[in-house]
């Protein structure tokens, strides 16, 4: 409940809202809006300090895709333990659907009116959060994107899984020996929108003009929505589409378990084969009964670990957001910003039946 001195202020914070949702709403994408929204969020002139002190008691709010979905809640539990570490506090808030974008755009302005010291989000698409987050960072909300980015002038940093072009081409690398690098090969994806996905959709099709993947051949790209039950049925129509079908690629956590569902229930378990991004205690089952033989993925608890420590580091004036500058996240180790604010994790590891036991995630 505001106090009477604050409610003018809180007012003129919820006009300027409801006239960001308004606009969201209206307002389509043009090529001035996208120019605008990559021209950079970081116009001020500030500086950052790498030894400033770290400040306890901020408010950081996790906003993944889809709040109840297994792969975001270890990696929304990681920055809530780098939360407590830092002396600082976390919640969560997000949609159930992995495609309902005005429900994160609703998230974003009721934090903004909640005045979060941070907002840590996975964007379900690239354009559609930055009316709201751009208000957010007027209102001096440090903006962290996670998983899957904005675009750049919509936020501060984006923490990255991993390198994207590592991630696209390693997938199709995966595959590729899997196949003995021959057939036909479809990919099953999350949404059509989702910045991450397409992102490193492209890398895997420039994979594929290499001359060792002559013989491959991708047919189609799949859209389950982070969906089980959508992405249980593309993979069921892939299938019967694709009667030749050699292997998938699933870079979805949900499409790629999904998948794996229907292929070790089906005559097809062993002759299609299927990797892509999963978590091994989703995979587990699928390794040890032939279904899969690799897939891969970051430690999802260290990409919301470190998604923590960069908001902390931004709102401490560690960071600013701008290339080059450095940051300490505790056990992780010194993190170096690349250009447009990215900072990667590392690289993925490669689960199989040998080394899957040894992760619980």
């Amino acid at each position: 409940m505001p106090t009477p001195a604050l409610r003018p202020a809180c007012a003129a914070l919820a006009a300027a809202v409801s006239l960001a949702l308004a606009l969201t709403a209206c307002g389509g994408t043009t090529k001035k809006s996208v120019a605008d929204d990559d021209a950079g969020a970081h116009a001020s002139h500030a500086k950052a300090d790498p030894h400033a002190p770290t400040k306890k008691g901020l408010t950081v709010a996790f906003l993944p895709k889809q709040v109840n979905n297994p792969y975001f809640t270890v990696a929304d539990k990681g920055g809530e333990q780098a939360l407590k570490q830092l002396g600082s506090s976390y919640k969560e808030v997000g949609p159930n659907s992995a495609t309902d974008t005005s429900g994160q755009v609703s998230y974003v302005n009721t934090l903004t009116q909640q005045q979060v010291d941070g907002i840590a989000v996975s964007a379900q698409d690239p354009g559609a959060l930055c009316t709201a987050l751009k208000q957010a960072m007027k209102n001096g909300i440090k903006v962290v994107t996670y998983d899957s980015d904005t675009n750049t002038g919509c936020r501060d940093v984006f923490v990255s899984q991993a390198g994207a072009e590592a991630l696209g081409r390693s997938q199709v690398q995966l595959l590729g020996r899997q196949l003995g690098y021959k057939g036909e090969i479809a990919i099953l994806s999350a949404a059509q929108t989702a910045t991450n996905q397409n992102t490193w959709i492209g890398f895997m099709k420039d994979e594929l003009k290499k001359p060792r993947y002559k013989d491959m051949k991708l047919v189609t790209t799949a859209y389950g929505n982070d969906d089980a039950q959508q992405s249980f049925q593309q993979t069921q129509g892939l299938l019967q589409e694709h009667p030749r079908l050699a292997g998938i690629i699933s870079p979805t956590t949900v499409g790629i378990k999904a998948a794996a569902q229907y292929l070790s229930g089906s005559k097809y378990k062993g002759k299609v084969r299927l990797t892509g991004l999963g978590t091994p205690d989703d995979m587990r089952r699928y390794v040890k009964n032939g279904t899969v033989d690799a897939f891969e993925l970051w430690d999802p608890a260290k990409l919301g670990a470190l998604a923590a420590h960069a908001s902390v580091a931004l709102s401490s004036g560690q960071i600013t957001g701008r290339r080059g500058e450095t940051f300490e996240a505790g056990s992780l180790g010194t993190f170096t910003l690349g250009d447009k604010g990215v900072i990667d994790l590392g690289a993925p590891t490669v689960f199989d039946r040998d080394n899957i036991d040894r992760y619980r995630f």
